[in-house]
């Protein structure tokens, strides 16, 4: 009877040590990563900082981004801003989160550069530079960066640095938009519903949601509230979803 316990309790032990099982297009990221090739080592990184499968570790993600880093590639410089930004395994450092976009910026990594330009515009880490971080944003904008597209429109609507421009907004707005980002879907879809083009609004606000983030669905379910269609209802309900979707996430973390 004892010896049976204690082959139970060992074979178990035996169980608990083995290597995880990927599935198999994550085990060949891995196998291309430890060959060296830097774009695999950056999403092995990724990976390893938050994915259902593997435990996370970020102090072993840094090194894998770092490996890609010293080889001069791009989105390895911007995926350690993101570490040194956030804290992820590693002290919080801002100076040191600039240094990465910045090299990331020079690279012509669309991440890095949009990353710093908001920093710069912020002033975390540094004092504010609107001026810097515009010009950030054009050049995001013209390589096609969603995400530079929309926060650009936002300096012409409000005349940051550059003349006030409503027309060119929307127009930034709407390639932000069409691109797939969600916050230029909200704010292009606010401006439809001002001109009364609710139904096409509410189409954008419905692509918005699945990747918004809680600010961005409070501000659907403000604008929406007082507007009236037949379609509004059911966007305020998914919105209503997702919204109680994401606090459950949160609490279960």
């Amino acid at each position: 009877m004892h010896f049976r316990k204690f082959w139970r309790y060992g074979k178990r032990k035996k169980e608990v040590s083995k290597p995880l099982e990927l599935p198999c297009e994550i085990e060949a990221i891995r196998q291309k990563a430890l060959r060296g090739y830097h774009l695999e080592q950056v999403l092995w990184g990724k990976i390893l900082l938050d994915s259902i499968y593997v435990p996370a570790d970020p102090e072993t993600a840094i090194i894998w981004f770092r490996m890609a880093a010293q080889a001069g590639y791009g989105p390895a410089h911007n995926m350690l801003g993101r570490c040194y930004y956030f804290g992820w395994g590693c002290a919080q450092n801002y100076q040191q989160a600039i240094a990465h976009y910045t090299l990331a910026a020079e690279l012509n990594d669309d991440w890095g550069r949009y990353n710093l330009a908001i920093m710069i515009m912020r002033g975390i880490g540094q004092a504010p530079d609107l001026p810097s971080a515009c010009a950030l944003f054009q050049a995001g904008t013209q390589a096609g960066h969603a995400k530079s597209m929309n926060v650009l429109a936002r300096f012409y609507e409000e005349g940051w640095v550059v003349s006030k421009d409503r027309k060119k907004a929307i127009m930034l707005y709407q390639q932000s938009a069409q691109k797939g980002d969600y916050r230029g879907q909200h704010n292009y879809a606010v401006w439809l519903a001002e001109q009364g083009h609710i139904e096409e609004a509410v189409t954008w606000w419905r692509q918005a949601v699945p990747q918004a983030t809680l600010d961005v669905l409070h501000a659907i379910q403000d604008v929406t509230q007082h507007l009236k269609h037949n379609s509004i209802e059911s966007l305020r309900n998914i919105v209503d979803e997702k919204i109680n979707s994401n606090k459950n996430t949160i609490k279960l973390r």
